[in-house]
């Protein structure tokens, strides 16, 4: 009788490599979701090696406790044509790409901060959005 071998376990993020094949795989699928990829390419405008590069930098130091990324990214998310739906498919797509990846402490902390990141943003845009109607 053949037994058939239980599939080896997912590492958990660990690295800068790890942080890059995150990002890279994350990104692939945006850059392919008929939703939110046409907005990320409106912005991005074809310098994906840029835009990746500030986001190794980003998830490494919210992952890694490196300290390379320098920036706000809030007041770039303000002015993009973004709502709920947006939100909820960019949280979908980084949960599915990180759970097909990775598992283990980091990889739950890298799903957790990405749900407060969503969160966070989509809240302070429409508070944004909402006291620009109240004028």
């Amino acid at each position: 009788m053949a037994t058939t071998a239980s599939p080896a376990p997912l590492p958990d993020i660990r690295t800068e490599t790890d942080v890059r094949r995150l990002v890279d795989a994350f990104y692939q699928r945006v850059q392919a979701d008929d939703l939110i990829g046409p907005i990320f390419e409106a912005v991005v405008q074809g310098q994906w090696p840029r835009h990746l590069a500030t986001m190794y930098d980003f998830w490494s130091g919210l992952l890694l406790g490196s300290s390379r990324y320098r920036g706000r990214p809030f007041p770039k998310h303000l002015a993009l044509p973004i709502d709920s739906r947006h939100f909820r498919r960019w949280l979908t797509l980084f949960v599915e790409t990180v759970e097909a990846h990775f598992q283990g402490t980091v990889a739950d902390e890298a799903i957790y901060r990405a749900g407060t990141i969503a969160a966070v943003f989509e809240h302070r845009i429409a508070q944004a959005r909402n006291s620009l109607h109240i004028l």
